[in-house]
Order: C-alpha cells, then sequence, then structure tokens
C-alpha cells in the first residue's frame, strides 16, 4: 500500500527495451498500471461477499477474520521468499506468474466454495499480492524513465498509489455492484476479475521488460535493520502495523457490522463503504504528496482521532452516514501516517540497507493486517461490537500516537 518498492529495489544500471516486446514504455505503463489495479482489486474482492459466506455457512465474526487473515500470511511468505526476486529474473517473468496465480485463485474461489477452500483461495491470492507489489512498482519506475527520461518520477509513483490502495478499494466497490445486482453473487465477481487478469498478462507480455536477466544464486528477502536506525525503524513499523490494522478492519469486520449493527445489507454499500476508504487514503496521499514528512505524520494522528470518533459515533448511534464520513476520514488519517512513517523509516536507513529496511517495514505492516484484526474478532465473540471496536481502535490509536512522537524527536530527515 505505498508507492515505494519493498523487496525489489530498481537497478541502478541503464534500461534498455527488450527487444521481446511489442510496445513500447509507455503503452507498457499503462498496462503495467492497469494489471496492478486489477490484481490489487481482486485481493479485496470478498470483502462485501463475507456477510453472505457467514449468511450461507453460519460464520461467527471470528471465522470470518481467520478467513481474511490467512491472505496476510500469503503475502508474508511471498515477499520473504519471491519479492526481491524480479531484480535479477525480469520484471515480466515475476508479474505475469504473479497475475495468473490470481487467476488460479478465482478458479479456487469458484469451484471450492467451502470454507476450506475459502482459506486456501485468500493463501495463494496472498501469495500473488505479495509477488505483484514490489515488483509492479519498480516495473512503473523504471518504464517511466525509459519513456520520460529526463521527468521526475512523481508521475508513476502516483500511478502506483492509485493502483495499489485504489485497486483494494476499487474490488469491494465492483464486486458489492454485482453481488447485489447480478446473479451467482459468489461466483461471478471472481469470475469477472479472473478474466480480466487473463487480459492483463497478455498485456504484461506484450511490454518491455526493464531488467537485464542474470543469474545469481537464490537466497530469501533479507530483512534487516542497521543498529543506528533501529529505534527509528521499530517506531516506524509500529506506526504502520497500527495504520495497517485499521485498514485490515475495512476489509474484513466492517461488512459484517454494516449488517449486524447498522442493519444495512446491501452488498453495494457494504462494497462502497471500503471504496470509500480506501479511496480517501490514496487521494490524500497523491494531493498532500508535497507535504513533508514530519508534517504529514504530525497531522495525520488528528485526522484519525476525528475518523475513528465519527466513525465509532456511527457506530453507536447508529447512523450509516456518519460511519461512512469517519471511514472516510480514518482512511485518509491512517494513508498519511502510513507514509509519512515508511518515509522517515527509508531516509534514516543507509542507501545499501534501504531495501532491506523497507521490506521489514512492510513485513511488519502485514502482520498488523492480520493479528490485531483477529484479535478484534475474538473480541466480538465475548463483547458487543461497538464495545470491542472501541477498544481496538484505542489500542491502535495509542500505539500509533507514541510511536509518532518517538520518530518525530527524533532527526531523521
Amino acid at each position: 500500500m505505498t508507492t515505494q518498492t519493498f523487496g525489489a529495489s530498481a537497478p541502478q544500471r541503464p534500461h534498455t527495451v527488450s527487444q521481446k516486446s511489442r510496445s513500447g514504455p509507455l503503452m507498457g505503463l499503462w498496462a503495467v498500471t492497469a494489471a496492478f489495479l486489477l490484481n490489487m482489486a481482486f485481493s479485496s474482492v470478498p470483502t462485501p461477499l463475507y456477510v453472505l459466506y457467514a449468511e450461507r455457512d453460519g460464520f461467527d465474526n471470528l471465522t470470518v477474520t481467520y478467513i481474511y487473515a490467512v491472505y496476510a500470511v500469503g503475502v508474508i511468505g511471498s515477499l520473504f521468499l519471491g519479492g526481491h526476486i524480479s531484480d535479477w529474473v525480469g520484471r515480466r517473468t515475476v508479474l505475469i506468474p504473479a497475475l495468473l496465480i490470481n487467476v488460479l485463485s478465482s478458479l479456487v474461489f469458484i469451484l471450492w466454495p467451502s470454507l476450506t477452500g475459502l482459506i486456501v483461495a485468500r493463501i495463494i491470492s496472498g501469495v500473488s499480492v505479495g509477488l505483484t507489489t514490489a515488483t509492479a512498482t519498480a516495473y512503473l519506475l523504471e518504464l517511466y524513465r525509459l519513456a520520460r527520461p529526463d521527468n521526475s518520477l512523481q508521475r508513476p509513483q502516483m500511478m502506483a498509489t492509485m493502483a495499489n490502495i485504489g485497486g483494494i478499494g476499487f474490488g469491494p466497490l465492483a464486486a458489492g455492484l454485482l453481488a447485489q445486482y447480478a446473479p451467482q453473487p459468489l461466483r461471478l465477481p471472481y469470475a469477472v476479475f479472473g478474466s480480466a487478469l487473463v487480459v492483463a498478462a497478455v498485456f504484461v507480455w506484450l511490454s518491455p521488460e526493464t531488467v537485464t536477466k542474470t543469474r545469481r544464486p537464490y537466497r530469501p528477502q533479507r530483512v534487516a535493520a542497521p543498529r543506528g536506525v533501529r529505534g527509528t525503524f521499530f517506531a516506524g513499523t509500529a506506526v504502520g502495523i497500527g495504520a495497517f490494522s485499521v485498514f485490515g478492519m475495512f476489509t474484513s469486520l466492517v461488512p459484517v457490522f454494516l449488517a449486524d449493527v447498522l442493519q444495512e445489507t446491501s452488498r453495494a454499500v457494504s462494497g462502497a463503504m471500503a471504496f470509500a476508504a480506501f479511496a480517501t487514503g490514496a487521494g490524500v496521499q497523491i494531493f498532500l504528496a508535497q507535504w513533508q514528512p514530519r508534517l504529514m505524520l504530525q497531522r495525520s494522528l488528528p485526522i484519525l482521532a476525528l475518523g475513528l470518533a465519527c466513525f465509532t459515533a456511527g457506530l453507536w448511534l447508529p447512523n450509516l452516514i456518519l460511519f461512512l464520513v469517519g471511514g472516510m476520514i480514518t482512511g485518509a488519517g491512517a494513508a498519511l501516517a502510513f507514509r509519512a512513517a515508511m518515509v522517515l523509516v527509508s531516509v534514516s536507513a543507509p542507501p545499501q540497507s534501504r531495501a532491506e529496511v523497507l521490506a521489514g517495514y512492510f513485513l511488519g505492516g502485514y502482520v498488523g493486517l492480520s493479528l490485531p484484526v483477529v484479535g478484534l474478532g475474538l473480541a466480538t465473540l465475548h463483547w458487543p461490537a461497538r464495545s470491542a471496536v472501541v477498544v481496538f481502535e484505542a489500542a491502535a490509536f495509542l500505539a500509533m500516537f507514541i510511536a509518532s512522537g518517538y520518530l518525530l524527536r527524533r532527526r531523521t530527515t
């Protein structure tokens, strides 16, 4: 969920367009952007459908969070084992199989709709996303460098942000509309996105390769924080974990809260809720990209506090409009905090260790995407959902507040 690479870093040598490509770097830029967006969108397609699965099979909230959380397991494993290999085997060589892995996930969702099948499909989807995020981000920067060598890289960074966070928001919106107004709500969304990913893989295959393939002995991604920056690293990662845990709530239990607490059972509304939070997060990252990271971090916390307060008030009253507005403000605050912490962690690291430091930051973030949300699901079994959400939000915000204070006191930028 970022515009920076992690686990894979752009090569320093000059890039040359592959002779096997059948389109120029500018066309490749748009093809990779579309593929990136679709793959991230597919990862969140199940968000508005969890309520339907729960109704069909009698899932409780904890089971829903388990199904959701295993996705993060797939992402973490994939990042650690394969997120960096496109640096020497080629961007297309990794991105095309990554897209097709999510096509496989769509088939599992369609053909194996039991609880076991859902878990398997989510793990497969996580593997795909772990391979895609770093590879596609680096690919976009390199393609733009080929197409516009004299221009700033701000545009491809914005495109990566829109594809990444915007895609995660687009998936629930499209799936919710299909589930609400089209037949076969537990099959059609996966079929549509699976088909689109096949087409996207073809266009990526036609795009230029930007990496000269080299032979290297395989090793997993190293994750390290040099001694001099460990304080900044751990504090920044704590902010990232808090932000990811908030986003995890929107892509797992918010649809359940809509149905159970606000009595809103429309899958279209459920998908729109997740879309609004992520779209707002992507938008503020782009429009406020010129802010210095310290200023961004300082202002993210009151924005996040306001959003969480409105979101919680909408859940307690209950009031759907307040719930929606609170979700949008929360998405903006969490996205700004996440980006600011990432930049502060990145600039604090020596250049030769930056990729490894960022890999550790994102691995920590994806732990935050899963474990806290599972804890929230477990809490809803013993407490009312409203009370559990208050405790969850307070813990996430407090951790981010303390860690942010540490970051702001250090001279990292």
